[in-house]
C-alpha cells in the first residue's frame, strides 16, 4: 500500500499543485530527525569535553567539522538532485549517517569524534535533497506554503534535538544520544525509501565536473543569488553562535545548570517553527524584500536582549526566542527567491545557496566556542550582533539592486 502510494504521487506528480498531504507530512517528519543530527552535540559540549578529555581547540573542532562536512556535502552532493533519482542518492546518503552515527558513537579519542561529525555532517546532506524535491512537486503558488512547512520540520529537529540530547545524555550518557540517533536514522532511511516519488533524471548527460562547476557559473550569472547566500550566511553564522556556546554558558557559574536543564533551553527554539509558518503566509502579501527586514530586525534584537540580560533566565529565553523566530522567518521568503531563479537548476541554486549559509554556521560554531574560552559571553554575543547587524545592513544596502534584478526576470 505505500509502495502505491509513492507510484501514485510520482505518476500524477505534474498535475499537482504541490505534493500530496502525506507525503508532504513525511518529507517534513524526515527533515527533522535528519536535521537533528546536527545539533545533538550543542548540549553535549561539556560531557563530551570531560569524556574524552579534549582540549579547548579539539572541543572547538566538533561543532566546526559538522558544519563543514555538512557545507562539503552541499557542494560536492547536492548537485547531483539534478541529474539522478533523489531517491536512490537519499539511500546512499542515509547508510552514510548512520555510519557516521555509530562511529561517533564509538569514538574513543577527539580525531575519531571529529571524523565522525564530519561524515555525519555529509550524511545530513539528505535534508537538502528533500527541500528542492519538495519545490520542485509544487506549483509557484504553492510553494512557499510547502517550503514552510519543511522548514517548519527542519525547526522542530533542532528544537527536539537539543531536548533530546540533553536528557539522555544527563541519565545515559553523551554515547547514548548517537546509538539512538543511528537507530532513528536507519528507521527514516527505510521510511524515505518506500515513500519517496521516483523521478528522472532532469539535467540529463551533464558531466559531475560539469555540474559543479555549471554551480559557480550561476552564482555569477544571477546576483539575486548572490545577495541571498551572503546575508544567509551572515544571519546563520549569528544563529550557530549563539547555540554552539549556549550550554557552556548555562553550564558556568552563576548559573550552572546540568546538561538536561540546558537542554530544555531548546523548547524556546520553538518560535522558529512560529517563524517559518508565518514566513510562508505573510511573504505573499509582504513580498520577499519586507520580510526578510522585519525578520532580520527580530534577530537582531534577540541578540542585543540576550547580550543585556546575560545571567538572567528569562531574558535568556525572551532572546532565544526572538532569534529563532527571525532566523526561519527570513529564511523561508530567501529559498522561495532562489526556487524562483532558475526552476531547472533547483538543486544547483540551492547549494550554492546552502553552501554558504552552513560556511557560516561552521564559522559561527566555531568563533563562538573559541571566544567563549578566551572572553566569555560577552565576547560570544558581541560577534552575535555584529553577524546580525551585518545582514540587516547589507539587506538594506541590495534592495535596489535586488528589485532591479527581479524586474528583469533573472
Amino acid at each position: 500500500m505505500i509502495s502505491t502510494r509513492a507510484d501514485r504521487a510520482s505518476a500524477s506528480r505534474s498535475q499537482r499543485q504541490a505534493p500530496p498531504f502525506a507525503l508532504l507530512v513525511v518529507m517534513a517528519m524526515a527533515v527533522a530527525f535528519t536535521a537533528a543530527n546536527l545539533y545533538y552535540y550543542q548540549p553535549l559540549l561539556p560531557a563530551l569535553r570531560e569524556g574524552l578529555s579534549l582540549s579547548d581547540t579539539s572541543l572547538g573542532l566538533v561543532p566546526f567539522a559538522t558544519q563543514t562536512g555538512y557545507a562539503a556535502a552541499i557542494l560536492l552532493i547536492s548537485p547531483l538532485g539534478d541529474v539522478m533519482p533523489r531517491r536512490k542518492l537519499i539511500g546512499l546518503l542515509s547508510c552514510l549517517l548512520v555510519s557516521a552515527l555509530v562511529l561517533q558513537a564509538t569514538a574513543m579519542n577527539g580525531l575519531i569524534l571529529v571524523l565522525g561529525t564530519f561524515l555525519m555532517g555529509l550524511g545530513a546532506n539528505i535534508t537538502q535533497q528533500l527541500i528542492p524535491l519538495a519545490a520542485s512537486l509544487s506549483s509557484p503558488l504553492h510553494r512557499a506554503r510547502v517550503l514552510a512547512t519543511l522548514m517548519s520540520g527542519l525547526t522542530a529537529g533542532i528544537l527536539l534535538s537539543r531536548l533530546f540530547s540533553g536528557s539522555i545524555a544527563q541519565y545515559m550518557g553523551w554515547r547514548a544520544v548517537f546509538w539512538v540517533a543511528a537507530a532513528i536514522a536507519l528507521v527514516w532511511g527505510l521510511v524515505l525509501w518506500r515513500w519517496l516519488p521516483t523521478e528522472g533524471s532532469r539535467t540529463a548527460g551533464m558531466r559531475y565536473t560539469a555540474l559543479i562547476s555549471s554551480m559557480f557559473g550561476l552564482f555569477r550569472k544571477h546576483s539575486l543569488l548572490r545577495i541571498s547566500a551572503i546575508t544567509g550566511a551572515l544571519w546563520f553564522a549569528a544563529f550557530n553562535a549563539v547555540w554552539a556556546s549556549l550550554a557552556l554558558h548555562l553550564t558556568q557559574a552563576p548559573l550552572n545548570l546540568n546538561l538536561q536543564q540546558a537542554g530544555l533551553f531548546g523548547l524556546a527554539g520553538a518560535a522558529g517553527i512560529v517563524g517559518a509558518k508565518l514566513s510562508g503566509r505573510w511573504v505573499t502579501a509582504l513580498g520577499t524584500w519586507r520580510m526578510i527586514c522585519l525578520a532580520l530586525i527580530t534577530l537582531l534584537a534577540g541578540a542585543l536582549v540576550m547580550w543585556g540580560f546575560a545571567y538572567s533566565l528569562i531574558g535568556l529565553v525572551i532572546g532565544i526566542v526572538l532569534i529563532d523566530l527571525g532566523v526561519f522567518a527570513a529564511q523561508v521568503p530567501n529559498q522561495v527567491r532562489v526556487f524562483a531563479i532558475e526552476p531547472a537548476a533547483q538543486s544547483r541554486l540551492n547549494a550554492m545557496y546552502m553552501l554558504f549559509y552552513y560556511l557560516g554556521a561552521a564559522f559561527g560554531s566555531a568563533a563562538a566556542v573559541h571566544l567563549m574560552t578566551a572572553y566569555g559571553w560577552p565576547g560570544v554575543m558581541a560577534l552575535t550582533v555584529a553577524l546580525s547587524l551585518s545582514a540587516l545592513l547589507l539587506h538594506l544596502a541590495m534592495h535596489h539592486s535586488e528589485e532591479r534584478v527581479t524586474s528583469t526576470g533573472t
